[in-house]
């Protein structure tokens, strides 16, 4: 009765059915581990971003490595700022994720000799010559004070920007301490800062538009791809024994279609 399951095309489509359900169960627990990853990384933001902010020479030194747990943690520092050595980050993109431009990054010497810091004041727009310098609204000038969210610094492997050769002046890629460090003078602390703040205010208008802070509230739709992916794998022995016994079924009918008797023709 079940003897089409040894045909060829019968063995084909449980083997493959059998092949398909792991997979699926592993995608769906692929997708699970990055639902349980996400909410792991919402929860570590929320502590870090509600953390008490502590001074930044406190939190990194130069050519240190700032940890994935310090990112995003509250800083302040104070000094003035090196405008001299002031580079922008190319190919960023604003707020609303639309638009392409810079982000404007400032070295801060620290009061007392403390070292410099990098401090990103956020994004402009791109303009239309990307060979040149652009426009930059100037930095405050004398002694400020900045609060940010430290971040460490970026690499190519982490970020999978590419750090380009040949740019044109004072415009670099990716926002590294190591390698502005080159460029400044004394010690140069690890990482950068994040700006959210600035006292006294910033007198010039136009300033760079704030990095927002990351998305925290989102968990994604990993839990619902893992369940959609489990579904599909338990639909899949399903589906194979429906199509087995509507086989059988279609193979019963036409065999007692054979069967019957044949209806004698009259004569004439």
């Amino acid at each position: 009765m079940y003897r089409f399951l040894l045909s060829r095309q019968w063995v084909i489509l449980t083997l493959l059915a059998l092949v398909l359900i792991p997979v699926m169960i592993e995608l769906g627990f692929w997708q699970l581990h990055r639902h349980e990853h996400r909410v792991a990384q919402n929860a570590q933001i929320a502590r870090a971003l509600g953390a008490p902010p502590v001074p930044v020479e406190k939190a990194t030194s130069p050519g240190r490595e700032v940890p994935g747990s310090d990112r995003w943690h509250p800083v302040t520092a104070t000094g003035a700022y090196d405008t001299g050595h002031e580079v922008v980050v190319r190919q960023r993109t604003s707020a609303d994720e639309h638009s392409i431009g810079y982000y404007v990054l400032t070295p801060l010497v620290l009061e007392g000799g403390r070292g410099t810091v990098l401090v990103n004041r956020g994004w402009i727009p791109a303009g239309d010559d990307l060979t040149r310098f652009p426009e930059v609204p100037p930095a405050p000038v004398g002694q400020v004070e900045v609060t940010g969210r430290l971040m460490p610094d970026e690499t190519t492997a982490e970020s999978g920007i590419k750090d380009k050769r040949g740019l044109p002046p004072r415009q670099v890629m990716l926002i590294n301490s190591r390698q502005r460090a080159a460029a400044l003078d004394g010690p140069v602390l690890g990482g950068y800062i994040e700006l959210t703040g600035t006292a006294p205010a910033p007198r010039a208008k136009g300033q760079p538009e704030l990095v927002p802070e990351p998305d925290h509230d989102s968990i994604g739709p990993h839990m619902a791809y893992a369940i959609q992916w489990w579904l599909f794998a338990a639909g899949v022995p399903v589906g194979w024994v429906v199509l087995v016994r509507r086989e059988r079924n279609d193979r019963l009918a036409a065999r007692g279609k054979a069967a019957e008797p044949a209806t004698p023709v009259p004569a004439a």
